[in-house]
C-alpha cells in the first residue's frame, strides 16, 4: 500500500485543483485544504485512482465504494486531469487492429438484434419519466440543445433545436415526416403544430410512448399524429415520406447494422425527399469509445449497446446506400453546455431524484451527465448534424436544375436574417 500511497499522492500534487483522499483507516493523503475530498471505503479504489482507471473509480462510487465531498463540477474537473488525453493512446499494431475491428463488428451484430436494441432502450429511458423531467426541459426533449443566442435558456434552446431542424427538412404543411425515435415527442409534436405535417414517430420506450400518445389525445391532434412502439426495422414501407428525422438514434443501430438502417430510410424516403441525421460521433475515426475505462462505464451503467462512430464513416455508409450528403453541422460546443444545464438541474433536485430513482442510478446519471459534458467540452466526443436526401434521377426537376431534391444548394434558408436577429 505504500508504493500506491506514493504514486497518488505524486498524482495529486500535479492537480490545479487541490484533491484530498481519506483512505478506510483515516489517513488522508493530499492537502488539508482541499476543493473536493474522496472518501474510500475499500483500498481497490485506492489501486484504480493511482494508475488512472477512471472509469472504474466512477463504478466505484455507483457502487458505494467511495463518497466524496465538494461539488460535481470540481470533481469532474479533477476527473479530466486525472484521465489525461483519452484520445492519445497508440495505434494497435496491424494484426491486433484486424481483430479489433472483426470482434467490434461480431459485438455489434451480437448487440444490436431486435430484442437486445429493445431491452437497451428500455434500461435507459424507462428509468422513470418522473426522473428525467426533474432535469430535462418541460417539452423533455433528451437531446443536444441548439443555444442559437448566447442568453438563451435550456427551454428556449431546445425550441430553437426544433425548430433549427424542421428548418432545416424544409417542413411543409401536409408533408408526411416520420420521427426515428422520437422520445418523448418534442420534435413529433413541433413540426405537427407549427409546421402543419402529418407526423409519425416510434420509439421502443413503453414510457415515452404512453406519455406521447397522451399528449396527442390531450392536444386533439389525433389522427394527424401518431406515435408507435414499433422496431424501425418493421416500419410499412408502401407510403413513402417526405421528410425523415433521425436524432439521437444512430448510436444505438450500431456500426454491423448501420448499411441496413440507412438502406432502410432510404427506402421510406420519396425520391427527392430529405433526412436529417443528429447524434453523437466520436471526435476521431479510429477510437470507437472513451479511454481510461470511460466507454466501459457509460456501457453498463448508462447507454448498453451504444456505439460511437466518426462523422466520416457515418458519411460513407449513407453515401453507400443512396442518400447524398447536403450539410454537415458540428454542434459539439452546444452539447457541452446543454448537459451541464440537465447536470445542474439534477444537483439541484439530488433528494427528490433519489426519492424517484434510487441512489445507485442517480449517482450513474451525476457522473455521466457531468463527465459528458466535460468530454464535449474537451473536443473527446463530438456531435453532428447531417442533412441528406434520396436523389430522384431527374437532372433537369425542382427549382434548381440539376438539384435531384428539394434541397436548394444554399444555406440561406436556413436562417432566416429577421427571425435569428
Amino acid at each position: 500500500m505504500g508504493a500506491l500511497d506514493a504514486v497518488l499522492e505524486r498524482r495529486l500534487a500535479g492537480l490545479s485543483l487541490p484533491l484530498a483522499v481519506r483512505l478506510p483507516g483515516g489517513q488522508r493523503l493530499g492537502p488539508e485544504r482541499a476543493a473536493v475530498t474522496l472518501r474510500l471505503q475499500g483500498l481497490g479504489t485506492l489501486a484504480h485512482l493511482a494508475t488512472g482507471q477512471i472509469g472504474r473509480v466512477g463504478e466505484d462510487y455507483v457502487e458505494g465504494r467511495l463518497d466524496f465531498d465538494g461539488s460535481l463540477r470540481d470533481l469532474i474537473a479533477i476527473a479530466g486531469q486525472l484521465v489525461g488525453d483519452p484520445l492519445a493512446e497508440a495505434e494497435p499494431p496491424a494484426p491486433l487492429a484486424w481483430w479489433r475491428a472483426l470482434w467490434r463488428q461480431v459485438r455489434s451484430r451480437q448487440n444490436h438484434q431486435p430484442e437486445a436494441d429493445a431491452r437497451q432502450v428500455q434500461f435507459h429511458y424507462d428509468v422513470s419519466d418522473d426522473f428525467y423531467a426533474l432535469w430535462l426541459d418541460p417539452r423533455r426533449v433528451y437531446s443536444c440543445a441548439y443555444y442559437r443566442e448566447r442568453t438563451m435558456t435550456l427551454a428556449q434552446a431546445q425550441e430553437a433545436k426544433l425548430d433549427h431542424i424542421c428548418r432545416k427538412l424544409m417542413l411543409r404543411e401536409g408533408e408526411r415526416f416520420l420521427d426515428i425515435g422520437a422520445g418523448w415527442g418534442g420534435l413529433l409534436l413541433w413540426a405537427a403544430e407549427q409546421y402543419g405535417v402529418r407526423a409519425q414517430g416510434i420509439t421502443l420506450s413503453r414510457h415515452q410512448h404512453a406519455h406521447v400518445n397522451r399528449l396527442i389525445e390531450e392536444r386533439g391532434l389525433a389522427g394527424r399524429v401518431s406515435m408507435q412502439l414499433l422496431d424501425y426495422r418493421e416500419l410499412p414501407e408502401d407510403q413513402p415520406f417526405d421528410k425523415i428525422a433521425s436524432v439521437g438514434m444512430f448510436e444505438h443501430v450500431g456500426l454491423a447494422q448501420l448499411p441496413a438502417y440507412f438502406a432502410k430510410i432510404r427506402r421510406l424516403l420519396r425520391p427527392g425527399g430529405l433526412l436529417l441525421n443528429h447524434g453523437i460521433t466520436a471526435a476521431a475515426p479510429r477510437h470507437d469509445q472513451l479511454g481510461a475505462g470511460l466507454g466501459d462505464f457509460i456501457e453498463r451503467y448508462i447507454f448498453p449497446g451504444g456505439e460511437l462512430l466518426h462523422a466520416s464513416k457515418v458519411l460513407e455508409v449513407m453515401a453507400d446506400q443512396g442518400l447524398e450528403a447536403l450539410d454537415v453541422e458540428n454542434l459539439r460546443p452546444h452539447y457541452a453546455r446543454t448537459l451541464w444545464a440537465w447536470s445542474d438541474g439534477l444537483e439541484a433536485n439530488l433528494e427528490a431524484a433519489r426519492r424517484i430513482a434510487g441512489e445507485r442510478v442517480v449517482r450513474a446519471f451525476r457522473l455521466y451527465l457531468g463527465g459528458s459534458a466535460m468530454s464535449f467540452e474537451r473536443g473527446w466526443i463530438s456531435l453532428h448534424q447531417m442533412l441528406a436526401a434520396r436523389p430522384d434521377g431527374d437532372p433537369a426537376g425542382g427549382a434548381l436544375r440539376g438539384a435531384q431534391s428539394a434541397y436548394p444548394f444554399n444555406r440561406g434558408y436556413m436562417y432566416p436574417a429577421a427571425r435569428d436577429a
